[in-house]
């Protein structure tokens, strides 16, 4: 049995693995740079210790000061949360040699589904479908141009290594393929360290729809449905929800049997994530998998009603998923949309707002989560991913899941940094999001509108944010962060 659980990761990710650990009795310890030494998440947790400086080279992503930290403190497990080492070999075949239990799969597992370029042949011999496309070892211009003249134009190029959108290029034609093949090999060099690509037929008007999959011990792998996540702004996911609205119910079969399909072919163990691309005529493919926990996996708690990360607790210890479901049978009961709040500015390309938080208050409200690491003093630095929270709205449907949510962005206030959360109430009230007509280009095809914060109202923030700071002390870090719960009266 875990006993103590270091967790590898920062802010609203680490409290949430904090909040279950402490309802199954697990002490936690946090791990922190000297820019978070503040932070909520290192304030509550059972412990803390500090692992550097402020850059993650020098902290969140330096191995030896994470291991120092679980020698230090006696942790006798690790959770990677999401980003950083959660998805580094390196990281798992260390805390494997030092028989310190990796909440993830097997290190086997995390380098084989790494490499866009080997996924995606073990995928294509287990028999998933796969964009047709070019893998090859010759990273040669002329064999790559020749390569995708045969695939046929538009190409996708995509880098090997890493994710997030970094090193791909949508290319339409033949003259466009070489400028664009020279910037990807660049982008993806200078991102990963691994200049390698690979190409892929481009599917027009496509969906992101993936699934959640889990493994245990014993070789049995099921899903947990899926999530459409084809709001996407520079391939980066805005909105996500399940289950997946307008989609085919044949479709929705089998492309989760295709999921466990894809896990089963590898022995997959824990939390993973099997993400397609579906096309206007029905077919869907492989894109990646994701050996981690993911930023979105709220709204499959919301609609299955399981725990996930004591899901990941208990299969690390040995527990199978029959004993994880209880007698439960697996369905979707209701529907649930996740958005990200960053401090962001929409008026000015979404660059990262940072500075200080003069005041953060999330609303508290029946059947919406909210899931965030600051507080009302809280820095947004430069040193990290600006998101500040995710609000998940649940209704018994999706329209009231929509309302739902809607209702808690206008009640969130966040004076300081400037915030994308007008923006994203923008994409939820456009009528096309309402009836569920998405794909991944609809935020460069619709234009959202949104209301931003004039000098009024930057007025009215100093004078809350000086009457709140001579008025409200929370009682607790999980009373200044959001809901008591995780769900209150949902799960």
């Amino acid at each position: 049995m875990i006993q103590k659980l270091l967790i590898a990761n920062r802010g609203e990710i680490s409290l949430r693995i904090q909040r279950t650990c402490k309802r199954l009795g697990i002490k936690t310890v946090a791990v922190y740079s000297d820019a978070d030494k503040d932070a909520p998440f290192v304030k509550n947790a059972d412990e803390s210790y500090h692992i550097g400086g402020s850059e993650p080279s020098k902290s969140y992503l330096a191995i030896p000061n994470i291991l120092k930290a679980i020698q230090a403190t006696g942790a006798d497990a690790v959770h990677p949360g999401y980003g950083f080492l959660s998805e580094k070999t390196e990281f798992a075949k260390a805390l494997s040699q030092a028989k310190i239990a990796f909440l993830g799969p097997r290190p086997e597992t995390v380098d084989l589904m790494g490499d866009k370029i080997r996924s995606r042949a073990a995928m294509e011999k287990a028999g998933v479908p796969v964009v047709p496309g070019y893998e090859g070892d010759s990273q040669e211009p002329s064999v790559l141009l020749k390569e995708a003249e045969r695939i046929g134009f538009p190409v996708m190029i995509k880098a090997s290594a890493g994710g997030g959108g970094k090193g791909m290029k949508r290319v339409f034609s033949k003259e466009e393929f070489l400028p664009s093949l020279e910037s990807a090999q660049r982008e993806a060099g200078n991102a990963f360290g691994d200049a390698r690509v690979f190409l892929e037929k481009y599917i027009i008007n496509p969906r992101h729809i993936e699934v959640q999959v889990f493994g245990d011990s014993s070789g049995n792998v099921i899903h947990l449905f899926e999530r459409e996540c084809s709001i996407q702004r520079r391939h980066q996911k805005v909105v996500e929800e399940s289950p997946a609205p307008n989609l085919d119910p044949k479709i929705k079969q089998k492309i989760c049997e295709v999921a466990v399909q894809a896990a089963s072919s590898i022995g997959y163990l824990g939390a993973g994530t099997v993400e397609f691309i579906l096309g206007e005529d029905g077919n869907f493919y492989f894109l990646e998998m994701n050996t981690r926990l993911q930023v979105e996996h709220p709204v499959t708690e919301a609609v299955t009603g399981f725990d996930l990360v004591e899901w990941q607790v208990r299969i690390a210890e040995g527990k199978t998923l029959t004993s994880l479901m209880g007698g439960k049978s697996l369905g979707q009961t209701g529907h649930a949309i996740e958005v990200r709040l960053y401090a962001e500015d929409p008026e000015n390309e979404f660059l990262p707002s940072i500075g200080r938080i003069e005041l953060a208050k999330f609303p508290d409200l029946q059947n919406l989560r909210v899931d965030s690491g600051v507080v009302t003093g809280s820095e947004v630095s430069l040193y990290y991913d600006p998101m500040l929270a995710k609000l998940i709205g649940y209704g018994k449907n999706r329209e009231e899941a929509r309302k739902n949510l809607i209702a808690g962005l206008e009640q969130t206030v966040v004076f300081g940094p400037i915030t994308n959360v007008n923006y994203l109430k923008g994409i939820l009230e456009h009528s096309e999001f309402a009836s569920g007509h998405t794909n991944t280009h609809f935020l460069e095809k619709h234009k959202i509108e949104w209301e931003e914060a004039g000098e009024e109202k930057e007025a009215l923030a100093k004078t809350a944010s000086f009457l709140v700071s001579r008025t409200v002390k929370s009682s607790s870090v999980w009373e200044a962060v959001g809901p008591k719960g995780l769900w209150g009266e949902i799960l």
